[in-house]
């Protein structure tokens, strides 16, 4: 239970710091997507007419992964 508890925490924080990566790129003119040279499966920038979108891949597939497990842990019993 506590390594679901880190795992947890590690999302959070994760999911915080883009946020805050997508504040920093809106109103800071100093930051700029093509000083960001981040591999796209670890960042995901979209920005178009104004709205700025970041997401991280891992992330993603990490957190389906996680409800795959739960959804066949709660099922297979």
């Amino acid at each position: 239970m506590k390594l679901l508890a880190f795992l947890g925490l590690m999302f959070i924080l994760l999911g915080l710091t883009l946020i805050i990566l997508t504040y920093l790129i809106n109103y800071s003119s100093k930051i700029s997507f093509e000083n960001l040279r981040l591999p796209k499966f670890l960042i995901y920038i979209y920005e178009k007419n104004g709205l700025t979108f970041i997401t991280s891949p891992i992330l993603i597939i990490i957190g389906l992964g996680y409800f795959l497990w739960v959804f066949l842990k709660i099922f297979h019993k």
